[in-house]
């Protein structure tokens, strides 16, 4: 095992093709957790350095989502005690922007509950994001839900170069997950992003019950789509979801999944999120 995985190390820095089943070695749990980790430690030093950046976000509508995911605290289906407000205005948004900059953040993502957005809503972000802009704010993400063309193009001419949207997890585990969309109508915001040039920020959250290999089918259809930023999400048990209870992953075991996500995707920017 450990020579499988000593020659994919030097397949990923010769920087050729490697067949998707090269990859099965990574959660073998033969491997050797800390020989796992000196792998994608080299490769991290070989192809990011030892530069890191920060982003922030600003939860811009906070609760009363349509969407049953799990392990969100936001849900209406839930009964976690959040804040609950509609959409911010621009004065706030362009504070927050303000405020991660002044913290040291590289990019500032404006973060929504719900679905998506009405064109109104939109708009708010737009000019929000043209403002900071025209201020020498830092670069801002979006995280709006499910986007169309029409809303897409209104965000890229305010500015906004780029959009995230998370898959989650694999799509095979995505209907335990959430049931009120489906796992392709994210994979369609995504697709529809690239397609209008924007740089894409899609991963996924981790701690809900899903198998190794389903971690590393994500990983291996984030590479497929060729995103630019990988946010890995751990689960924070929230009091009135349904995963309340769950087993808190083990720090090892979080380190072997961000391991993983830097053999698979050795040139993206991997984030470790909540």
């Amino acid at each position: 095992m450990q020579e499988k995985l000593a020659n994919l190390i030097k397949q990923i820095l010769t920087g050729g093709d490697i067949p998707a089943e090269e990859y099965a070695v990574l959660i073998n749990p033969q491997i050797d957790t800390y020989e796992l980790l000196y792998g994608a430690n080299l490769l991290r030093e070989h192809y990011k350095g030892k530069k890191i950046d920060f982003c922030s976000i600003i939860n811009a509508r906070s609760g009363e989502c349509s969407e049953d995911c799990v392990f969100c605290a936001q849900s209406a289906h839930h009964n976690a005690k959040i804040n609950v407000y509609p959409l911010v205005s621009r004065e706030e948004m362009e504070r927050a922007c303000l405020e991660a900059g002044n913290a040291g953040a590289q990019r500032l993502g404006i973060v929504t509950s719900g679905g998506t957005l009405d064109m109104d809503e939109i708009g708010v972000v737009a000019e929000a994001a043209e403002s900071m802009r025209e201020k020498g704010g830092i670069p801002v993400c979006a995280s709006l839900g499910s986007l169309d063309r029409e809303k897409l193009q209104r965000l890229k001419a305010a500015g906004i170069d780029r959009i995230h949207c998370n898959l989650e997890t694999s799509e095979r585990f995505f209907p335990k997950v959430c049931t009120t969309h489906s796992w392709q109508s994210k994979l369609e915001t995504v697709n529809a992003a690239k397609e209008e040039g924007f740089e894409v920020c899609c991963g996924g959250i981790f701690g809900l019950g899903e198998t190794w290999e389903d971690r590393l089918d994500l990983a291996l259809t984030l590479k497929g789509l060729n995103v630019d930023s990988v946010p890995l999400n751990f689960l924070v048990r929230v009091p009135g979801t349904p995963l309340a209870e769950a087993a808190p992953l083990e720090p090892l075991e979080i380190l072997r999944i961000i391991a993983i996500y830097r053999y698979v995707l050795p040139e993206k920017d991997v984030r470790v999120c909540g």
